[in-house]
């Protein structure tokens, strides 16, 4: 703790400080609302689940694991605070727990709750870790898509409709823009 001085200090402390009163009050602030402490047919105000739209009720669903998953988060959170407020009492505070050296300043002020430098933050080691499912993928066969590239940007809409006329359209000689057409053969696509 001897790289900070005390104005640091006094401002981490006081950071520190504001933030555990922010999520204590979020706690406090209505304790029998807890989304994981209810039901679903409590916390929806609805008699029963059978009236509604399966939809509303994933709705309800999601929103409702939603606002747990936020609360484990903020209560973590609350956590490291209470733990960085004990390491300023034991005068360990902005030394990294792993390897013992400083935590800058800097990155106490962004992050005051930490106890890691940024080489040692857990989690930022991801590694090269790929799915396994990816050993399992093949390269395509030999050929594909080559005519695919070969014919690129030469087939277009008229071209659909050309390849499609052939197999018979919706037109007869009594529907034909020209009326003197007496078969199939020679009404043509080209004709416009």
């Amino acid at each position: 703790m001897s790289h900070l001085t005390k104005t640091q200090l006094q401002h981490l402390n006081e950071s520190l400080q504001e933030e555990k009163q922010e999520l204590e009050n979020h706690f406090n602030t209505e304790p029998s609302a807890s989304p994981s402490k209810e039901s679903l047919r409590v916390s929806t105000g609805e008699l029963s689940t059978y009236d509604n739209h399966p939809a509303d009720v994933g709705t309800e669903t999601f929103e409702r694991s939603r606002d747990m998953a936020v609360d484990d988060n903020l209560a973590r959170n609350l956590e490291e605070i209470n733990r960085a407020l004990d390491r300023i009492k034991d005068a360990s505070y902005g030394t990294c727990s792993v390897c013992g050296n400083e935590i800058p300043y800097e990155r106490l002020e962004t992050v005051p709750y930490t106890e890691f430098c940024v080489e040692h933050t857990p989690g930022r080691n991801v590694g090269d870790y790929r799915p396994v499912e990816e050993n399992l993928i093949t390269p395509p066969p030999k050929g594909a898509g080559e005519n695919r590239q070969r014919d690129a940007g030469k087939f277009d809409d008229s071209n659909a409709w050309h390849s499609l006329a052939q197999y018979g359209n919706s037109d007869s000689p009594a529907l034909a823009a020209k009326r003197n057409v007496k078969d199939y053969d020679s009404l043509s696509v080209d004709e416009d």
